[in-house]
Formats: structure tokens, C-alpha cells, sequence
């Protein structure tokens, strides 16, 4: 059987972990291609392959991926079998229109957002992604939804939980910590456009069989980690928390992400002034700027802060639940990344590391035709295992504290 083309779209930090793990696991792909809106971007990820010295063919092409026709033609004339969009989350859908009219796999790490709406009612992916399920189905192609680590490492040790520990999951907190350190006096470890959305809008949880809202830093506590040791995290607003909640219906389903004072501190400033707001404002010059957009002009570049980021990070599940006997149980399934290791290797900093490793192993699965189900799905609704240890192979080992102790899964 040929092996099959992949198509990486977006140029960004992620991409660039993305581009390095399909050529270290070349045996089991065709030829990589990578396409972005400005190619200049995608030439430097080819360059970054080819100093590695990786020996796969692979290409870079400029394409604008919020046009669904011109992502369809693309992947039809470089007989593109799996696409891993790693783009912005503006352009999920068309990217998914794409994958549908020409019949390729789609792999994604976050849920679509439309730039003129934040923080829509909730369960988000009801919202576009799972429209588009019937779709799917009758293309013959497999969709792949939410595979980075938050959303989707994180909703395999839910299914991992619910496989081999649990009979009734009674909740599930999901931990993200970076206890790392880029230097900056402020910056954003994502897109601050989209990484600034996630915080501006309600807090949803599912907690007693309905979501609940809250504001942002409204309520936090504190965790106590492996490695990274005692961190301050608050209940967030995120991806996955909206697709748990389908499958775990009765269980309760929070977000904690880890903030330092001062970034709560600056954003709450940025904030309070205005300049998170997306709607156009006119200078006295009688220019008209988007406030968040200036913003995002003048931090640093996510990707430039790789060089210099130190620490680690922890994130990882914490279930609780019933065995097959009734009793009451808990684990904390959870990996630890760091920052140096991840920019040694891929030259990128650890969240970039830990968002882009996971989709490539979803590539693989489907490659491998383990995960290939032809049809939309989550994470939490694929085997869990295959792709945990398939993580740990390539540079994410999942550890697991039960009532045994803590060690590898």
C-alpha cells in the first residue's frame, strides 16, 4: 500500500514541532508538505527540516486556508491522504470543508472560533465541527478533533481512566501547569489573539449535570505536582471540557490552568483599558485599529521565545471514581515537558512541543489504520493506550499516581 502524503497547514511554533515529528517518523508517511498564508513562514520550517538533516521529501506553498476550494485543490494536486491543520482556529472549518471534497483525513488541536463571536453558549463544537459529522461519515474520511494535549492528550487519560480503572468516572480535573520562564516581562506562549479569547469571556464547567459559569481568576486553588511541585491554577473556560461533557454526561468536567501574578496582573490591566477588545476603535489622527491587534503587534512572537524558555510543565488529568467493585477511587494521569529539551530537539519551547507532538502521533495511528475509523471523532472516543504509548515513544511519556504508586502507564 503507497504510503500516505501529509499536509501540515499553519507555520507557527506548533507547525514547526509538527513538520519535525512527521520527519522523524518519515518510515510511515509519503512526502510532507506544509502550507501557510505567507510561505516566507513555511520556507523557514523546510529550512529547519533540512539542517536536521531529515531526507523525506517535503515542499512549502503559500495558501490561503480560509478559502475551502483552494485547501480541496491543494491537497487533490499534491494527493494529500492526511492533513494536520495547525493554523489558527479561524480556519477549522474550511480547512474540514477541504478534507470533505477532497477526501483527505483531518486532524485538528482546538476548536474552530469564529472571529466576530467570543466565548459562544457552550458545548462548542456543537456550534461547527459536529455539524459537519453527517458530512464526514459520507466522505469516507476520518476527522480527528482536538488531538494537541489540551484539548486531547488530556481526553485520552479520561478514556484511559474510564478503561482501566473505572467503572462510573464521578468527575475530572483537568491541571495545566507551566512552571517555565521565557524571559519577557510579558508574553503569550500561543497566538495572543486567540490566546487572550479564551480568558475574556465566561468560565463554563460541567458540574451536576448542567455547565455553570464563572468569571475568569474567580476561583482557584492550589495544586500540589510532581516535579513542578505547589502551583496556584484557576477554573478556565477550554476546548475539551465541551466535548467530555457528551461523553461523560454524569461525571463533573473542570479546567484548571496555571497563572503567576503577574501575568493576572497585566492581562487584568490590558483588560480594564480596553485593549483586549476586538471592536475598531479611531485614533485622533482618525486611524481605525482593532485594540487586541495592536496589542498582539507589539508582544513578543510565541515562537521567538523558544531559545531562551527554561522549566517544565505539568499536565494531566485527575479522575475520580468507582471501580468494579463499588469502591471510590482516584489517579492523576499527567505528563511532565521541558522547556530546553523540547527546543534542543525540535527548536521550539514546551507547550509548542507538547501541542504538536500529539497530532502527529493521531497521523500515525491513521496511517497505520489503528485510529483510521472514517468517520468524526474525539479523542476520548478512540483506544486511549495506542496512543499514549505511542506519545511516549515520541518524546511525551504518560505517568499514572494510583493506589500503587506513581509510575509509567
Amino acid at each position: 500500500m503507497a504510503k500516505k502524503n501529509v499536509l501540515i497547514i499553519g507555520a507557527g511554533g506548533v507547525a514547526q514541532v509538527v513538520a519535525h515529528k512527521v520527519a522523524q517518523q518519515a518510515a510511515e508517511f509519503g512526502d510532507l508538505h506544509i502550507a501557510n498564508r505567507t510561505k516566507s513562514k513555511a520556507d523557514a520550517i523546510v529550512t529547519s527540516l533540512r539542517d536536521k538533516g531529515h531526507k523525506m521529501p517535503f515542499a512549502s506553498h503559500a495558501l490561503d486556508a480560509m478559502d475551502s476550494a483552494a485547501v480541496a485543490a491543494l491537497i487533490e494536486k499534491l494527493d494529500v491522504k492526511i492533513v494536520i491543520n495547525v493554523g489558527t482556529a479561524f480556519i477549522n472549518m474550511t480547512v474540514l470543508e477541504g478534507c470533505i471534497r477532497a477526501g483527505a483525513a483531518y486532524i485538528d488541536t482546538a476548536i474552530h472560533e469564529d472571529p466576530a463571536k467570543i466565548c459562544e453558549t457552550p458545548p462548542w463544537y456543537a456550534n461547527y465541527e459536529w455539524k459537519r459529522r453527517d458530512d464526514v461519515a459520507k466522505a469516507g474520511i476520518t476527522a480527528i478533533l482536538g488531538a494537541g494535549f489540551d484539548p486531547g492528550v488530556v481526553n485520552a487519560y479520561a478514556r484511559f481512566a474510564e478503561d482501566e480503572y473505572f467503572d462510573k468516572i464521578d468527575s475530572i480535573d483537568i491541571v495545566d501547569i507551566n512552571a517555565g520562564s521565557h524571559g519577557r516581562y510579558f508574553a503569550t506562549n500561543f497566538d495572543p489573539e486567540i490566546n487572550f479569547r479564551e480568558f475574556t469571556g465566561t468560565v463554563y464547567a460541567w458540574q451536576g449535570g448542567k455547565w455553570t459559569e464563572n468569571k475568569m481568576f474567580e476561583i482557584g486553588r492550589e495544586w500540589d505536582l510532581p516535579v513542578v511541585g505547589k502551583q496556584k491554577a484557576y477554573l478556565s473556560g477550554h476546548d475539551e471540557v465541551h466535548s467530555l461533557s457528551a461523553r461523560y454526561k454524569d461525571s463533573d468536567v473542570r479546567f484548571w490552568m496555571g497563572f503567576g501574578d503577574h501575568y493576572i496582573n497585566v492581562f487584568t490591566v490590558l483588560q480594564n483599558l480596553g485593549l483586549l477588545s476586538e471592536q475598531p476603535v479611531k485614533t485622533a489622527e482618525g486611524q481605525e485599529v482593532v485594540p487586541l491587534k495592536v496589542v498582539k503587534a507589539v508582544l513578543p512572537d510565541p515562537a521567538s521565545l523558544a531559545p531562551n524558555y527554561t522549566g517544565k510543565t505539568c499536565i494531566g488529568d485527575l479522575v475520580k471514581g468507582r471501580g468494579p467493585d463499588g469502591k471510590e477511587g482516584e489517579v492523576f494521569i499527567y505528563n511532565v515537558a521541558d522547556h530546553k529539551d523540547a527546543f534542543n530537539e525540535v527548536g521550539s519551547q514546551g507547550i509548542s512541543y507538547t501541542a504538536g507532538v500529539p497530532p502527529v502521533a493521531a497521523a500515525v495511528l491513521i496511517a497505520r489504520g489503528i485510529w483510521d475509523v472514517k468517520k468524526m471523532a474525539n479523542v476520548e472516543d478512540l483506544p486511549a493506550r495506542p496512543f499514549l504509548e505511542l506519545l511516549g515513544e515520541m518524546g511525551l511519556p504518560t505517568r499514572v499516581i494510583d493506589a500503587t504508586g506513581d509510575h509509567p502507564i
